[in-house]
């Protein structure tokens, strides 16, 4: 019988919904039903493509034996580390505090107030290297309860006031300049790996947001050493396993240095970042290879992510059927020479072996290898590599597909629009930019309620119960502007200031300028969750400093660009200690420190054939975080459109930056030299 989860709209929490065990959602109702029974509660957190969440889930939530133990003595609660990254966040902080590391699924058994006594993450069924088995630590847990009431409370009451003292504690409000952007590329360059490209060891993550730090810095500044590092480190990744060789795409993480074997599960906020970073390198650089991954890693989101109602599903999961039944880690993916054999014949599955990489032994698990694009020096025909990719893609088809997580979180939809908007203007595909627009319209229709408040998630239609947090706010904020600047319509501009004021009245800590990650009037947690790293996708921190700094550059609203100049405070201190962990504030810095620009483009209609060259133009402009209105004189859509006139006639630009503006220009080579240089 399925229990309390089975009306949820979390993927993840239906996953549980015929658990034996006696599952309830996170709510009050929960814990009021912990302190009536005078039961400590259990909090399993995860997510739908994690890994190590479905070993657990098949070993210890299904077994009947073990869900009897803890309905008789636990109050079981279960949330979606996505759905909910505000609970996920307080107790990672507690995890990561007590033991050292942290990761899903977290384990962690609270008093009926909520607060942590007892941590960990996946526990196995029978003990194994060290690690008591889930039922030694439920019987623990259940002792020290019965039997050590008082030495619990006081755990408890130290860990919630041990997290209290953790408040964030930083140089000031001030905006970080060239000394502390100059020592956050030498902490970059120390941490460089220049054999294989990306930063420190393995596991190795795809940085998107330092290598948009260092195409804004090299823009800014022409340090060649910054253009490089971005360059070499996005080929390593577009030529190794993390990238989908046929299907385009990146993985969550490589598991290995060298970029060969990733962590199979496909998430919408990297390749929406990814996307954005291939065409940011392209107008950079105009290589080939990143416009060719841009728009394969654009038509993935929209091939494979794109749900019914226009929004972009949250991941696809690593594992899938191998084809026997089981479930199995990358088993879509990989491939063997005797499968190469039995699609491509003989001769053709020779030229895929070299092609792609593939050994006798296998890259990956039991002879099987992940494709990769090595670097070699035979020359490869371009004809009969496109027959081999679309055959094997046609075959990789029919094999059991990993499944989706349907959920649509907000925060990285607006992460993809902004990145689709981009990519489809860049390389004049409208249809990316469509679906931007859906993805955009759906977030406004569904996700906000009168007062421009934002529902984190949806699935299916419906909207979930959880509130926005910063990052929802930002993240969409950001998607917005980039549609703005993109299609000229002014009403994305105002969509984006809505949802930028209720940043400024609920998130913003107004004695020190920093944000924190749940509004003012949000549930009271142990504590106020307040993070300004960014990990993997930008913080809400961060990301609510670029927003307000682009709103500020569109419309001259000074407590905007005050607020993302305080937020900016943060970078200075973290930057150039940390500079892998805040690589988005990094980039924001980068803008501010450069205007960022205005460009106005009017023309006596936007569909003028000089008009759309000089918006291109400008679009394509590479000075840090350049906002960009277009429209005609008079339309009032766009402030940085007013006392705009045309040049004798002519369509014409203006560029400003610091209140101080270029003449006006019809030119778009001379548009070209004010933005890149």
């Amino acid at each position: 019988m399925p229990n309390r989860l089975a009306h949820e709209t979390s993927p993840y929490l239906l996953q549980h919904a015929d658990n034996p065990v006696d599952w309830w959602p996170w709510s009050a109702e929960a814990f009021e039903e912990a302190r009536k029974s005078d039961k400590p509660v259990l909090l399993s957190v995860g997510y739908s493509s994690c890994h190590w969440c479905h070993v657990m889930a098949h070993e210890s939530f299904e077994d009947q034996e073990t869900a009897d133990y803890l309905n008789a003595h636990f109050v079981s609660v279960k949330v979606d580390r996505e759905e909910r990254p505000d609970v996920d966040a307080v107790y990672m902080e507690a995890v990561q505090a007590a033991t050292g590391q942290g990761g899903w699924p977290m384990t962690v058994f609270l008093t009926p107030d909520a607060e942590p006594f007892y941590f960990g993450t996946y526990f196995p069924p029978s003990p194994r290297q060290g690690m008591p088995s889930f039922r030694q630590v439920l019987e623990g847990v259940r002792g020290a309860w019965t039997d050590r009431r008082d030495e619990v409370s006081d755990v408890a009451g130290k860990i919630v006031r041990d997290l209290a003292g953790r408040e964030i504690s930083y140089g000031g409000p001030e905006a970080p300049g060239e000394q502390e952007l100059a020592a956050a590329l030498l902490g970059l360059t120390r941490e460089y790996d220049p054999q294989r490209g990306g930063f420190g060891g393995a596991p190795k993550f795809p940085p998107s947001m330092v290598i948009e730090f260092l195409l804004r810095h090299h823009a800014r500044t022409g340090a060649e050493g910054a253009l490089q590092m971005a360059q070499d480190t996005c080929e390593r990744m577009a030529r190794g396993g993390i990238y989908d060789q046929l299907g385009g795409g990146f993985a969550r993480y490589s598991v290995d240095r060298d970029w060969v074997v990733p962590h199979f599960e496909k998430m919408l906020y990297d390749n929406a970042l990814l996307c954005r970073v291939y065409a940011h390198l392209w107008r950079a650089t105009g290589s080939e290879l990143a416009r060719r991954v841009a728009l394969e890693t654009a038509d993935f989101m929209v091939r494979e992510l794109r749900t019914n109602e226009g929004g972009f599903a949250s991941a696809l999961d690593a594992d899938s059927d191998d084809g026997t039944g089981r479930h199995v880690e990358g088993a879509y993916y990989v491939w063997t020479p005797e499968q190469l054999r039995e699609v491509l014949g003989d001769e053709d599955a020779d030229l895929a072996v070299r092609y792609f990489g593939v050994t006798e032994e296998g890259t990956f698990e039991h002879g099987s290898s992940v494709l990769q694009l090595p670097q070699q020096d035979e020359l490869f025909d371009g004809g009969k590599i496109a027959s081999i990719r679309e055959r094997l893609l046609r075959q990789r088809a029919t094999r059991p597909e990993p499944g989706r997580d349907d959920k649509i979180v907000a925060a990285w939809n607006g992460l993809a629009i902004a990145a689709l908007a981009e990519t489809g203007a860049y390389f004049d595909r409208p249809d990316l930019v469509e679906a931007a627009l859906g993805a955009a319209d759906l977030l406004v229709r569904l996700h906000l309620d009168e007062q421009a408040r934002i529902a984190r998630t949806s699935k299916d239609g419906q909207v979930g119960a959880n509130a926005g947090v910063l990052e929802d706010y930002a993240d969409v904020a950001e998607g917005f502007l980039a549609l703005a600047s993109v299609t000229g319509e002014g009403v994305w501009l105002e969509f984006a200031g809505f949802l930028l004021d209720h940043v400024l009245a609920r998130f913003v800590d107004e004695e020190s300028g920093g944000l924190y990650d749940t509004a003012a009037d949000a549930e009271r947690l142990i504590r106020r969750p307040q993070d300004p790293t960014d990990n993997a996708a930008p913080s809400g921190w961060s990301a609510a400093a670029g927003a307000l700094l682009s709103y500020a550059a569109q419309t001259g609203a000074e407590p905007h660009r005050t607020a993302a100049e305080r937020a900016l405070g943060v970078v200075k201190a973290l930057g150039p200690r940390v500079p892998r962990f805040i690589g988005w504030g990094l980039a924001v810095a980068e803008a501010n420190l450069d205007g960022p620009r205005e460009v106005a483009v009017v023309g006596p209609t936007t569909d003028d054939a000089a008009t759309k060259t000089l918006h291109r133009t400008a679009l394509l402009g590479t000075a840090p975080g350049a906002v960009v209105a277009v429209g005609t004189p008079e339309s009032g859509e766009f402030p940085l459109l007013a006392d705009r006139p045309l040049q004798q006639g002519q369509p014409a630009a203006y560029v400003c930056r610091n209140f101080t503006c270029d003449a006006p220009t019809t030119d778009p080579e001379q548009l070209r030299t004010a933005l890149t240089r």
